[in-house]
């Protein structure tokens, strides 16, 4: 059970409205921002920065983002957000043999070295204590410019703050991303856990 039970999708007209951003990446508005609009002025926010970190005016595409998501919230632990970023990448066009091989990015030819600076990126800047160091800042710079390191940090730290969020609220997985996390996520070590 949710720490905070999710209010109806059309409990606020305005968060409905911006909810509906959603539809497109996942097929559902996610309980998380449901239960976000107890305070509406947090749910408009969140969803605001939401779609300005995952839009797609640059180099780093859908795809790359969600992926990064994953990685940052696999890293974390978060069940809840590692199913609805796979769910998101595979609607952005991922691969069933992408997303099943994410965590073997290092030796795969399946991934850029620009993707793989990305990934490495996105472990480190997730990680407790904060694991960036001067390898992983030079490689990043190698293949991304500065607005797009940008785009790549905001990512990661969206999903610290969702990873923080749903594991903290104990929110309720949609049926949608349950069934993401058992298609897309078999051979790992996914489960649903607290999130029922």
């Amino acid at each position: 059970m949710p720490l905070v039970t999710p209010l109806a999708s059309d409990a606020n007209e305005d968060v409905a409205e911006l909810a509906r951003f959603f539809n497109e990446t996942l097929g559902f508005c996610p309980n998380s921002v449901l239960t976000m609009q107890h305070r509406p002025a947090i749910a408009k926010a969140f969803i605001n920065l939401n779609m300005a970190v995952m839009a797609n005016d640059g180099r780093v595409n859908a795809e790359q983002k969600r992926l990064i998501g994953y990685i940052t919230s696999a890293n974390t632990g978060c069940r809840y957000c590692e199913a609805h970023t796979i769910l998101a990448a595979e609607r952005y066009g991922g691969s069933d043999e992408r997303l099943a091989n994410i965590w073997n990015f290092r030796e795969s030819e399946m991934y850029s070295d620009a993707e793989k600076a990305a990934f490495e990126f996105a472990l480190a800047a997730s990680s407790v204590p904060n694991a960036v160091d001067d390898n992983i800042s030079k490689a990043l710079h190698m293949y991304w410019d500065e607005g797009e390191i940008v785009e790549i940090l905001a990512v990661i730290s969206l999903f610290g703050y969702l990873n923080r969020w749903n594991d903290s609220m104990g929110t309720t997985m949609e049926n949608g991303a349950v069934d993401a996390g058992e298609r897309l996520l078999q051979g790992s070590d996914w489960s649903r856990g607290k999130h029922t």
